[in-house]
C-alpha cells in the first residue's frame, strides 16, 4: 500500500500543478468559460491512463511461468528507467513547464474549435502522468496485492489533489523544496528496488545466471521474509530480498549511489527555487 501512495501522491500532485498552471493562465486571461474544456480534456486523459493500466494488467494476468516472469521483468526496467527520467526531468524543465503550457493555451484558443483544441492541450499534459502512475502501479503490484495497490492509490490521489488545491489557493505554504527533495528520494529507493527485482525475475526465469546466489540469508528471521505485511512492505518499496543474489546488490547499489549523488548535487537548490517560483506565481494568477 505505502509503494502505490507515495508513487500516487507525487505524479498525483505533478498533474495537480500543470492544471493549476492552466487554469490560473486561464484566469490571468479572461478566458475562464475554456474552464469546463480543461475538465474534459484531463478527465479523458485519467480514463485512457486507467484504461491502459487495467489492460496492461489483465494480460500480464493471462502470463504464466518464464512468460509471466519476464513480463515482470520488462515493466521493472521500464518502470526504472520512465523514474529516472521524471525526477530529472522536473528538475530541468521546471521553468519551461509554465511558459511551454501557455503558449500552448494560446495556440489553442486562436484555434477554429478552441474548446475542443484547450480540451487536447489538457489531455496531453496530464496523459503523461497519468501512463507513468499506471505503469508505477503495476510494478507494484508485482509484489504487493491488488486490493492493497488500489487502497494506497486511492489514498495518494487523495492527497496530491488537496495539496494542489492548497498550492491554488496558497502559494508558498506548502514547503515545495522539501516537498521534492523528499518524494524524489522515495522515488530512486524504489527505482533502486524496480532494478533489483528485475534481476530476481531473469534468475527466477533462469535467463540470467549468478555468481553468487546468496550475499547474505536472513530466511530464518521471518518478519525480514515476504510473508508477514512488514516484509512484503520493505519488497515493494526497497525491492528487499533477505536472500539476494550478488547481482541484485550490484544493480541495486549500483543504481542508487550514482542517481542520488546526481540528484543531490548542490544546483538543486536553484532547480528547487524555480518551482517555488512557479507555484508563487499559479497562487497569484489565482488570486487575481
Amino acid at each position: 500500500m505505502i509503494p502505490s501512495l507515495l508513487i500516487m501522491v507525487r505524479e498525483g500532485f505533478e498533474a495537480a500543478l500543470i492544471v493549476a498552471l492552466v487554469f490560473a493562465y486561464l484566469r490571468r486571461i479572461d478566458r475562464m468559460d475554456m474552464a469546463r474544456a480543461t475538465w474534459i480534456g484531463v478527465g479523458v486523459a485519467v480514463a485512457v491512463a486507467v484504461a491502459v493500466g487495467v489492460i496492461v494488467h489483465l494480460t500480464i494476468g493471462n502470463f504464466e511461468g518464464e512468460a509471466r516472469l519476464h513480463a515482470f521483468a520488462a515493466i521493472s526496467l521500464v518502470a526504472t528507467g520512465v523514474l529516472t527520467w521524471m525526477i530529472f526531468w522536473m528538475r530541468r524543465q521546471s521553468r519551461a513547464i509554465k511558459g511551454a503550457l501557455e503558449h500552448r493555451v494560446d495556440v489553442a484558443l486562436g484555434a477554429a474549435n478552441a474548446g475542443r483544441a484547450v480540451a487536447v492541450v489538457a489531455f496531453f499534459a496530464v496523459l503523461r502522468e497519468g501512463i507513468e502512475a499506471a505503469l508505477f502501479l503495476i510494478a507494484a503490484a508485482t509484489e504487493s496485492a491488488g486490493s492493497d495497490v488500489v487502497v494506497g492509490a486511492l489514498i495518494g490521489i487523495a492527497i496530491a489533489l488537496v495539496l494542489g488545491v492548497l498550492v491554488y489557493a496558497g502559494g508558498r505554504r506548502i514547503p515545495m523544496r522539501a516537498f521534492f527533495q523528499i518524494t524524489g528520494m522515495i522515488v530512486i529507493v524504489f527505482a533502486a528496488g524496480l532494478l533489483a527485482r528485475s534481476v530476481l525475475f531473469l534468475q527466477a526465469a533462469g535467463t540470467l545466471g549468478s555468481a553468487n546466489d546468496a550475499v547474505y540469508n536472513l530466511t530464518g528471521t521471518k518478519v525480514l521474509t515476504q510473508e508477514p505485511e512488514f516484509g512484503k512492505s520493505l519488497a515493494a518499496m526497497l525491492g528487499w530480498d533477505p536472500r539476494p543474489s550478488i547481482e541484485q546488490v550490484v544493480a541495486w547499489v549500483g543504481y542508487i549511489v550514482p542517481v542520488t549523488y546526481l540528484f543531490l548535487r548542490p544546483h538543486r537548490e536553484e532547480e528547487a527555487d524555480v518551482a517555488e517560483e512557479t507555484i508563487s506565481e499559479v497562487a497569484g494568477a489565482a488570486s487575481a
